[in-house]
């Protein structure tokens, strides 16, 4: 059983940044490949980036890459979204997840554990 808790999120200006943090607990960090998701009001749940175990290999949507950064700490158990220069479009709750594999992938099926979402909103 895998367990993920997310914070971070919250309310920020356009322009502004903030860092989303997941820590994980009940299996090993490093066997995982884990990603970050979201889904805004009446769209469907989009992947955001996705990073492998050693963290050697990283993916990001077209609509965040430049801005967002995924890195994770395994000693800690921890997976970090920072995003940088927010728009209003970035609006959504976001989602970690982790995947049974060590392959990197950006689809939602991929993955097998999910936590419960972080909200962030992004003003005008």
């Amino acid at each position: 059983q895998v367990q993920l808790v997310e914070s971070g999120g919250g309310l920020v200006r356009a322009g502004g940044s903030l860092r989303l943090s997941c820590v994980v607990s009940g299996r090993t960090f490093s066997s995982y490949a884990m990603g970050w998701f979201r889904q805004a009001p009446g769209k469907e749940r989009e992947s955001v980036a996705a990073i492998s175990w050693s963290g050697a290999f990283t993916k990001y949507s077209d609509s965040v890459k430049g801005r967002f950064t995924i890195s994770r700490a395994n000693a800690k158990n921890t997976v970090y979204l920072q995003m940088n220069s927010l728009k209003p479009a970035d609006t959504a709750v976001y989602y970690c997840a982790s995947r049974s594999v060590t392959i990197v992938t950006m689809g939602v099926g991929d993955y097998d554990y999910w936590g419960q979402g972080t909200q962030v909103t992004v003003s005008s």
